[in-house]
Parts: C-alpha cells; sequence; structure tokens
C-alpha cells in the first residue's frame, strides 16, 4: 500500500472553484482502480493534512498522470495553495483492532 501525505494551506483566493474540483478530483480518485481512502484534517490555523491512500505505486502513478488531475494541479499552483508539501510512502507493516 502506498499512503501519501499532502501538507497543504490555502490561499484567501481558494474559494468555490477550488471546492468544486477538490469535489471532483476526490470523486474521480473513487472510481479509480487502486484507490483505498481520502481523509483530511485542519488545524486550527488553518494548515490542512490530506491522507490518500493506493493500493500500488501503479495505480498512483495513473492517478498522477490523469488528465484532469494535471489541470487540478496547475490550478493548485496558479491560485489555490499558499504553499504544499507531498510525501509518498509505502506501508511496511500494517496491524489493526476493530471491537465491532
Amino acid at each position: 500500500m502506498i499512503v501519501i501525505l499532502f501538507l497543504s494551506r490555502l490561499t484567501p483566493d481558494a474559494g468555490d472553484d477550488y471546492a468544486q474540483m477538490a469535489g471532483e478530483m476526490l470523486s474521480t480518485a473513487k472510481d479509480m482502480p487502486g484507490f483505498i481512502d481520502f481523509k483530511t484534517f485542519q488545524a486550527a490555523d488553518g494548515e490542512r493534512l490530506s491522507i490518500v491512500r493506493w493500493h500500488d505505486q501503479q495505480t498512483l502513478a495513473q492517478w498522477r498522470s490523469h488528465p484532469r488531475h494535471l489541470i487540478a494541479q496547475q490550478q493548485g499552483r496558479a491560485k489555490w495553495y499558499q504553499y504544499f508539501r507531498i510525501e509518498v510512502a509505502e506501508v511496511i507493516r500494517e496491524s489493526a483492532f476493530d471491537r465491532a
């Protein structure tokens, strides 16, 4: 499994157009082979952390090169993000517990 940590801060210009594109990107990713899940968290100061999990490097590569995702990346750099940082990690070991 591949885990993406996406740390970011939005600009004041990230309005409805950003929210619309973010929703579209999540919907598109969910429909792609290899997508596992997505969660996002926001700190009190506005910094955000998104965690995305993919099955493997190959399915992540398909996402990275998706034409609409490439457009979203361009818009992000041009308008929506003050900054972002992406870390890609491969899960070495996983364990879980679920009382349910």
